[in-house]
């Protein structure tokens, strides 16, 4: 699907409270976070701890593919703003993380293949702690995203992150499957849904080969995209 005419980011009409989000935070940061495993995408130190996963534990960071339920970890029990804001969110959450980005470190350009809106799923990202001098590129465009907005992106475009300020920048991020909510929710921000309907659907041949490429991305985003695709093809063939 070609995204080119998709708004491809944008803030989301979910209010937040500052104070409180940086009061739970505080709960967050004497915890032990850990440094992100996808060492190859980053330069620097880029660390994280899981409020919601599927095993349950906060050190569990990864976005497995494991056929099993989410489930919020101890460390979200703890945060009460934070689980009141995402309870108040009504879609189903897959991982919810803190990422943290110190000074001087980068996330380098990649893709996160098939997470965007129209391939049915979604990430928000809540900046905590951020600055005018971090750059957070999305599709060659830079997105300032201020403290305590709620923002979408399609990560299936190119992004990187550069930390070029003096102090940590942390979001809080969730990921989530669209349905009717999230749908009303992203119209009010100016997601094309016509533009969308009019892009052209992919042919069995285009995700046969885009299943063979993902096999040479060893990632669990990549092991997911894999595994939609694959499925659509067998909906596709069993409705022939």
């Amino acid at each position: 699907m070609d995204t080119a005419s998709i708004k491809n980011a944008f803030c989301l009409s979910i209010k937040t409270d500052i104070q409180k989000l940086n009061a739970d935070l505080q709960t967050c940061l004497n915890s032990q976070w850990k440094e992100h495993f996808n060492t190859n995408d980053y330069s620097g130190s880029w660390t994280v701890i899981a409020l919601r996963s599927q095993t349950g534990n906060t050190q569990d960071i990864l976005a497995h593919d494991l056929d099993l339920p989410f489930k919020d970890t101890s460390l979200m029990i703890e945060c009460a703003y934070f689980k009141k804001l995402i309870d108040a969110m009504l879609f189903e959450k897959e991982t919810i993380r803190l990422l943290q980005l110190q000074p001087n470190s980068i996330v380098k350009e990649h893709r996160d293949m098939g997470l965007a809106y129209q391939f049915g799923v979604f990430r928000l990202h809540i900046p905590i702690v951020t600055d005018a001098a971090v750059e957070f590129m999305v599709g060659n465009k830079n997105l300032e995203m201020k403290q305590g907005e709620c923002w979408y992106a399609n990560f299936d475009l190119p992004h990187s992150v550069r930390n070029n300020s003096k102090q940590a920048r942390i979001h809080l991020v969730i990921d989530g499957k669209r349905n009717i909510w999230t749908d009303e929710l992203f119209a009010k921000a100016g997601y094309n849904f016509e533009e969308e309907k009019r892009k052209q659907v992919y042919s069995i041949e285009t995700k046969k080969q885009m299943i063979k490429n993902l096999r040479f991305i060893k990632t669990d985003a990549a092991a997911k995209m894999i595994k939609r695709l694959e499925l659509e093809i067998t909906n596709t063939a069993n409705t022939k």
